[in-house]
């Protein structure tokens, strides 16, 4: 009898890249973390008491924001390489085991939440967002950061046309409105699963979990990421990242 194997899950494939992501993303070693991604967050969530960082990885996101004086932070995330070594790592917060779709908390427990380049690896979108809307008291905030749906789509990219006459640069946006999925290799072995949606479904995902629209922010590529990434620089009034900020209705 032949048993068939079972196919790999996204926390199996995160697991596996926990080395990956730690040696290449944090500790300093990736500039749009350090330049853009946490002064963003600690923008928008600092002076609040109690946050969940939601796919928190080694706890990067979890120690700025208890580095920012946010007095109780709490990481999640479903992967054991990446929770063992937050605890290694230390710094402040406290780290769980958990998926976004199972929050660990009680309902109203917390007052800001994030989830930083999280969402858009998960199946069930509804799910996680109505998790997030639940454990964040009223007039709660949070803070959701993606790859740009719009402008990082599977497909879109710098296009140097060489064959047009006269030559031609533009950046290509690849399809936009269907929902799929996608897998993107980054390193040997490593090949990261991508959900694309766009941007009106997230929005209206959260509208209908009761989170109501503050901010929507587009920052352009900062100067440490184009000095690493020369090929980028034509493109760079291109924002890779999109950050969308909600309350909680009271």
């Amino acid at each position: 009898m032949t048993r068939r194997r079972a196919e790999p899950t996204p926390r199996d494939e995160w697991e596996a890249h926990a080395g990956w992501w730690q040696r290449e993303f944090t500790d300093g070693a990736d500039p749009e973390y350090e330049e853009q991604i946490l002064p963003i967050i600690e923008e928008w969530l600092s002076g609040r008491t109690r946050v969940v960082d939601i796919g928190t990885g080694e706890g990067q996101v979890a120690r700025r924001l208890r580095d920012a004086g946010v007095p109780f932070v709490v990481g999640l995330d479903p992967t054991r390489a990446q929770v063992d070594e937050a605890g290694r790592r230390g710094g402040g917060p406290v780290y769980l085991r958990a998926e976004a779709t199972a929050i660990p908390l009680a309902d109203g427990s917390v007052d800001g939440a994030v989830a930083c380049l999280v969402l858009e690896h998960l199946d069930d979108l509804d799910a996680a967002v109505g998790e997030i809307a639940r454990v964040l008291s009223p007039d709660g905030r949070f803070v959701l950061l993606m790859n740009h749906p719009l402008l990082q789509t599977p497909g879109s990219g710098w296009i140097d046309d060489q064959i047009l006459d006269p030559p031609e640069q533009y950046w290509r946006v690849g399809p936009y409105l269907p929902e799929a999925v996608t897998v993107e290799e980054f390193d040997t072995d490593v090949a990261v699963r991508f959900v694309h949606r766009p941007l009106g479904r997230y929005l209206n995902t959260m509208t209908a979990a009761g989170l109501v629209l503050e901010q929507f922010v587009e920052p352009a590529p900062p100067p440490g990421f184009l000095a690493l990434a020369p090929e980028y620089g034509e493109a760079v009034d291109i924002p890779r990242l999109a950050v969308i900020v909600v309350r909680r209705v009271p």
